[in-house]
């Protein structure tokens, strides 16, 4: 199987990894077995989502169309047409990143326990551990645990990188290249990350994993990204892209038939 990931081209593995959330969905659809793991999973991104969006459009009304200048004259006008535009906008990339890390915070005790279905799945094997609260508990403490650490790495480096602002003209440029990079790199770190917890794997492995796959893990992200954006099928994304990495990781055990993953 490795070879069907790693012998090929770059520009073949990141079309792999895109296709590999929407691969994914049919996955689960023709897996009725795994729908248990998803519905809790995807009643959280509603409520999450909900709240998001009430909360945005609440903060939209009450503080930031305060602070818009207004005035008479066409400039005025043209000028608060322009930063109302901005405000929308920055509204909306707040609320759909509130949505994101929320939502996977809360739901990674869920999203663990789907990774490792859909790799019993795959693997035609059973659980290897029957499934007991105490076990379940300690699960919840690893996942959120590893959730915090990701999400702290993450606001640091963006962080830094805000500081790039500071520089005129060029540092705008490599902040906008740089923060989605970056973004790219913790959406594959994310939702790989629920395998190599899983199998007590640390970062390093983990990192070593991704920047040997940049092709295939790009492509990936950006398939991640794109259904982030699609209006309802946000709600779906963070199952399937919890599925997508698990079967991308699997794809290169010799154990596991092409057909079970392609």
């Amino acid at each position: 199987m490795a070879k069907i990931w790693l012998s090929v081209n770059p520009l073949t593995r990141f079309s792999n990894g895109f296709f590999a959330p929407f691969r994914a969905g049919k996955f689960l659809i023709s897996r009725p077995r795994l729908y248990p793991y998803i519905i809790i999973p995807l009643i959280i991104n509603v409520l999450v989502f909900s709240l998001t969006v009430y909360l945005g459009f609440n903060f939209f009304n009450d503080t930031v169309v305060e602070l818009i200048p207004r005035g008479d004259a066409w400039y005025w006008a043209a000028l608060s047409y322009f930063l109302w535009t901005c405000a929308v906008l920055l509204t909306a990339v707040l609320v759909f990143f509130l949505f994101s890390i929320v939502g996977n915070l809360i739901a990674a005790p869920f999203n663990d326990i789907l990774s490792e279905k859909t790799e019993a799945v795959l693997r035609g094997t059973g659980s290897d551990d029957p499934w007991s609260w105490r076990g379940f508990v300690h699960d919840v403490r690893r996942t959120v645990g590893d959730e915090l650490k990701k999400l702290g790495i993450f606001i640091a480096a963006m962080g830094v990188i805000l500081l790039l602002n500071l520089i005129p003209l060029a540092g705008s440029v490599l902040y906008a290249v740089l923060s989605l990079l970056l973004t790219l790199f913790f959406l594959a770190l994310e939702y790989t990350g629920f395998v190599f917890s899983r199998k007590r794997l640390g970062f390093a492995v983990q990192r070593q994993y991704l920047l040997s796959r940049k092709a295939l893990m790009g492509g990936f992200s950006v398939g991640v990204l794109v259904l982030l954006t699609i209006p309802l099928l946000q709600f779906f994304c963070i199952p399937v892209a919890v599925v997508a990495a698990t079967r991308l990781y699997c794809a290169e055990d010799p154990e596991i038939t092409a057909g079970d993953v392609l």
